[in-house]
């Protein structure tokens, strides 16, 4: 009879620090997930720093040199800063379209 008693508590046991276990798996996501949020928006805010920088500057390249960034890497966030303007449903103008 002690086994019999003993097993529903081994198993209740084992079933808390499964869920435990869990709910520790599941805050670590949360903050995995609150992070890459806080990314993506630092992300869009330097491309729109860049899309301000290429107009400033005059150019794509010249907004290079100035910000001493490869011509690649500006590219890139000007399509960030073009794709979060088109989800904003704002017009952003390309560099050199004046």
């Amino acid at each position: 009879m002690s086994v019999q008693n003993s097993n529903p508590d081994r198993a209740l046991s084992r079933k808390q620090r499964l869920q435990e276990k869990q709910r520790r798996q599941l805050a670590v996501v949360d903050t995995v997930d609150k992070a890459e949020a806080k990314v993506r928006k630092a992300e869009v805010d330097v491309a729109m720093a860049v899309a301000e920088a290429v107009q400033v500057f005059g150019g794509l390249q010249e907004a290079s040199e100035g910000l001493d960034m490869p011509v690649h890497t500006v590219q890139r966030f000007l399509g960030m800063a073009q794709d979060e303007a088109a989800s904003a449903g704002d017009v952003v103008e390309s560099a050199g379209g004046s």
